[in-house]
């Protein structure tokens, strides 16, 4: 590693800020010898896991949330109307919009929702946000604000890790590690 690398990495290391970013630039040297940068997403969930901020089981739950969500295609909707989400309004439904298996996913998303308290309650748009679209905490934090005022980052991390906890039980994820 030469001496460039070494620096970037030491100031990427001593900044906890980069972590929750939704990009993380990559550098390296491709087999010619020529420096290359990629840019890679920040797995909020993963990077949690690895730090013992959450559990295993609150991971596979979110997860599955994720997953669920991914297949109902919430994540590349540019805006979307959450009091329509697992149908939208009769007469607007046409068969050949969507299929059994991504109306099922809505359904799912819509009972995760539901037990989270709903999609305008904390919990629920923290995992709307930072598990389904997949946003930093901070970043939800930043936008997500009640009175007019931000919610600090330590609280967002701790709504999450409610929502976490309430998602775990409500897909019936049991804790594999006793504490």
């Amino acid at each position: 590693m030469n001496r460039k690398l070494k620096t970037r990495a030491k100031r990427g290391a001593s900044r906890p800020a980069i972590a929750q970013q939704n990009l993380r630039e990559v550098t390296e040297f491709d087999p010619n010898g020529i420096e290359v940068t990629h840019h890679r997403t920040v797995d909020t969930l993963g990077l949690m896991l690895r730090a013992g901020t959450i559990t295993p089981a609150m991971h596979d739950a979110a997860r599955d949330f994720q997953a669920a969500f991914t297949i109902a295609c919430f994540d590349c909707m540019p805006r979307s109307n959450l009091m329509l989400m697992a149908r939208p309004a009769p007469g607007k439904y046409r068969p050949a919009d969507f299929t059994d298996t991504q109306i099922a996913a809505r359904e799912r998303v819509a009972k995760a929702l539901d037990a989270l308290g709903g999609h305008g309650s904390p919990a629920g748009s923290c995992v709307w946000h930072v598990v389904g679209m997949q946003t930093s905490i901070r970043e939800w934090a930043l936008r997500q604000g009640w009175s007019g005022r931000p919610v600090r980052q330590e609280s967002a991390q701790g709504i999450l890790l409610a929502a976490l906890g309430v998602l775990m039980k409500h897909y019936g994820i049991r804790e594999t590690d006793p504490r």
